[in-house]
């Protein structure tokens, strides 16, 4: 009864939209370019960078001495004149990374972008140049997507009309209750949406509703993301989400730049997340926080790099990629080939799986077969640098207990042979084989000894 009652209120929603001719979803087609691009930057950056203060948030419920200062005079001192799009844009391509999402305007209200809807705006600092635009530019210039994150919620706006600061604390913190924030939000959205050229992706952090409705009339095949699809913040889910999701997480502890006290994941965890969301089935939205000067955090520009070398190798296993079958065996994470018979195994290494060391696997999941054939991302499995003689061949044997695969990590890429992060086995023509039907054939052979 339950089902055919959801399923006449989805068909009734669905002649509803037919009938008003309003978009009222992503385009089905551009949710799964969404799913193979896998990897995106986010950036967070705005003038109150310059104090290392959380973006935005410090306004809630700030005192009317601190909110003076706070909107009159921070952006008479934000200067970035280190700014370099085009560096972040080709650090971020190097790492993998298939889009970006920026900060057009974050709950402040400050606006990174040329706007004639307020005069709290990067025009009215002294760099007095469009960051928005040259960011797009710049990252368009290298091919990747451009996204744009905005806040319908506007603490300026709130501070301009007397309303109590707060994050959907009061019916007027809600455009849908708030008629005059509704239509401040409107003309904001429209200039982003046309004079700007195409935007891939659209990031609604707050209430979102008739917003992105009219967002789509502006731009039908862009993809909402926040506001239409799961998009968990520094954290995962335990097990695969169906459709399109995006889980957004920091390098360090914060969003926005953060001088002090500010301990950052290493290249290691964050490759470890990626590999595990793309396991199952998201994309990861890794943020930076710029410096006030403009340049990126050296910490965080090093991570990019340590990625970037990982992606330079391993990078066939997370874009155009689909969840197998299941997720992982114990601590080896699994993707398959978005159309084709290939699966992606991601070995632990470092210590687990020493450089120049014969290891083998067991893959009970893996049914292999006379065609099946098993490489080993980025390493051709003939040399290992300074051993003569030394046999580094892949060797495979199906069995009825599960795929048996045995190879040697041979890939130099660090001097010291050290290097801590996945190997990658590329695993073709294979089937999925039941842990229980695993189970029974080890009875069988068990029972014939």
């Amino acid at each position: 009864m339950k089902l055919r009652l959801l399923l006449a209120c989805a068909l009734s929603l669905s002649l509803l939209s037919a009938v008003s001719g309003q978009q009222t979803a992503n385009k089905p087609a551009r949710e799964q370019l969404f799913m193979d691009m896998g990897f995106g930057m986010f950036i967070h950056w705005s003038m109150d960078s310059q104090v290392g203060a959380v973006i935005s948030h410090s306004m809630a419920g700030a005192s009317e001495d601190y909110l003076n200062r706070f909107i009159n005079e921070l952006p008479k001192t934000f200067n970035p004149k280190k700014f370099d799009p085009e560096e972040w844009a080709i650090l971020a391509k190097l790492a993998g990374m298939k889009y970006v999402v920026f900060t057009a305007k974050h709950h402040s209200g400050f606006c990174m972008w040329n706007t004639k809807t307020t005069g709290f705006n990067i025009m009215n600092t002294p760099f007095n140049r469009d960051i928005m635009k040259e960011i797009l530019d710049a990252f368009r210039k290298q091919g990747l997507a451009v996204g744009i994150y905005y806040s319908p919620e506007d603490f300026h706006f709130f501070y301009e009309n007397h309303i109590p600061i707060g994050r959907l604390q009061l019916p007027q913190h809600y455009p849908a209750k708030n008629p005059d924030l509704m239509a401040y939000d409107k003309a904001q959205i429209k200039e982003l949406l046309t004079n700007y050229g195409k935007i891939d992706l659209f990031f609604f952090d707050g209430p979102e509703e008739q917003l992105k409705e009219f967002a789509w009339e502006l731009q039908p095949e862009l993809i909402v993301t926040r506001g239409q699809m799961q998009t968990p913040e520094q954290n995962l889910p335990d097990r695969p989400i169906p459709g399109p999701w995006e889980a957004c997480f920091t390098m360090g502890t914060d969003w926005q730049y953060k001088p002090t006290n500010d301990p950052h994941k290493t290249g290691t965890e964050i490759i470890n997340m990626l590999i595990e969301i793309r396991a199952k089935g998201g994309n990861l939205l890794l943020n930076v926080g710029p410096k006030p000067n403009g340049e990126l955090q050296i910490e965080q520009e090093a991570l990019l790099r340590e990625i970037a070398l990982w992606n330079l190798v391993n990078q066939e296993g997370i874009h155009s990629i689909r969840p197998w079958e299941i997720t992982r065996e114990r601590d080896v994470w699994f993707t398959k080939a978005k159309d084709e018979n290939i699966v992606y195994a991601f070995i632990p290494a470092g210590t687990n799986w020493k450089y120049g060391e014969r290891k083998e696997f067991v893959f009970k999941s893996l049914a292999g077969n006379e065609q099946t054939k098993v490489s080993i991302l980025g390493y051709a499995s003939e040399l290992v640098e300074y051993r003569p003689g030394f046999d580094a061949k892949i060797n495979i044997s199906p069995t009825p207990i599960g795929l048996v695969i045995s190879a040697v990590n041979g890939h130099r890429l660090y001097t010291n042979n050290q290097w801590p992060n996945p190997v990658v086995l590329k695993i073709e023509n294979v089937k999925y084989i039941l842990l229980k039907q695993v189970q029974n054939n080890r009875s069988k052979i068990d029972g014939a000894k």
